[in-house]
């Protein structure tokens, strides 16, 4: 409703302000007043074309509005379909930890150049930076040892065989010089392995490592600046940057523990975007925690979604409806019955005499006959008043 409506209530039922409704109980005086605008006039005459008349009877509860002829106000059993048990919750979008991988830089240095930046989508193969390293200085002095270690024994054993066979040494130091072959061979292949760890090719060596993204996706940490640029050492760690794919998210869920047994692997979930309200996505529940929130009581549920585009950004609030198994019967009523105000559905039920009382309602989707689902509230045959707002479309009227 507008101030202004409320101002017309207002001098029609001889309240000195708007802010006098407010003290006779908020909103519901306020509905109250709608209720009864014709009750400051003339007796309704409805061969004239007239207002309906009423008087609002003020109340010690807000929720409650008394007026001297209910049956103005018609009411409707509200009806009844029959859907799949869903349960609302809230959560918020989270990178999928298997499409998440750490840039492991394995040498200590001096970051000479960084290539990418927090937030940017990467190639897999893509360069990141690089890293003077004295570590891979070291590993290919290791390497060049151990080629020439190896070329010495190998010519030594040649030799000790050579003198076996004339009988000049015995088969013992033959054996000696096999082993000692043998050590360097193992020796040098080791040499070559912490080359390819470093990244570092044997036949062009390089005092700079080369640090490459493992996979396509986004950079979302980084733990190397412009600092270590310009000189600063950077020990080895697996944490300079992190890339994660984000074509598949995770969408983290609370769940009390009283609804837990409403939750199951496998189900639907219809997931609602503050930012896209009009973009509705669809997952599926991969997961519910085996550990509760000590404090809260709730659960984390993981539903596993797609995320074509990468609309989706890490952290957006969302919430998310999961279509249970079992149908439940939910009322349906008209959705002229429906009041919103502040971000809430509301409904008036009678209270019994001619009283009407407020109930919060949860309503759900739209229905042909501008029909509405209503999750929660009310139940199937309950009586809510038709029409809420008949009356004010006749003062506006006037």
């Amino acid at each position: 409703m507008t101030y202004q409506f409320i101002s017309r209530i207002a001098r029609r039922c001889r309240f000195t302000s708007v802010g006098s409704i407010a003290r006779h109980g908020g909103i519901a005086c306020a509905l109250a007043a709608s209720f009864a605008l014709a009750g400051c006039g003339n007796k309704f005459d409805p061969a004239k074309g007239e207002v309906p008349q009423t008087q609002v009877i003020e109340t010690s509860n807000p929720g409650l509005v008394s007026v001297d002829h209910p049956e103005q106000y018609p009411v409707v059993a509200a009806g009844r379909i029959d859907r799949p048990d869903t349960l609302s919750v809230t959560g918020s979008v989270n990178p999928d930890i298997s499409r998440e991988v750490p840039v492991i830089t394995m040498a200590n240095g001096r970051v000479v150049d960084i290539k990418a930046r927090l937030d940017d989508n990467v190639k897999k193969g893509q360069l990141l930076l690089t890293v003077q390293s004295t570590d891979v200085t070291n590993a290919f002095d290791a390497y060049l040892k151990a080629v020439n270690d190896e070329l010495m024994n190998r010519k030594a054993y040649i030799r000790t065989e050579d003198l076996f066979k004339h009988g000049a040494i015995s088969q013992s130091m033959v054996e000696q010089a096999e082993d000692a072959e043998n050590d360097s061979k193992a020796d040098l292949v080791a040499a070559e392995e912490q080359l390819k760890i470093l990244g570092v090719d044997k036949s062009h060596p390089t005092n700079i490592e080369k640090i490459y993204s493992p996979i396509s996706g986004v950079i979302i940490a980084q733990n190397v600046t412009d600092a270590a640029a310009a000189g600063v050492n950077l020990s080895g760690s697996a944490t300079a940057f992190t890339v994660a794919d984000l074509s598949h998210v995770w969408v983290l869920c609370d769940v009390y523990e009283n609804d837990l047994s409403r939750v199951h692997v496998g189900e639907e979930a219809k997931i609602q975007l503050a930012a896209y309200p009009n973009h509705p996505i669809s997952g599926r529940v991969s997961d519910i925690g085996p550990v509760l929130d000590p404090t809260l009581r709730t659960a984390k549920v993981r539903i596993e979604v797609p995320n074509p585009g990468n609309f989706l950004r890490l952290g957006m609030f969302v919430t998310a409806s999961i279509v249970g198994r079992a149908s439940v019967p939910h009322a349906v009523i008209p959705a002229s019955a429906i009041l919103h105000l502040h971000d809430r559905d509301w409904v008036f039920v009678p209270n019994g005499g001619s009283q009407f009382k407020r109930v919060e309602v949860d309503g759900g989707d739209m229905l042909p006959g501008q029909q509405q689902e209503i999750l929660s509230g009310i139940a199937p045959g309950q009586q809510v008043v038709k029409d809420v707002l008949a009356l004010e479309a006749t003062l506006e009227a006037q």
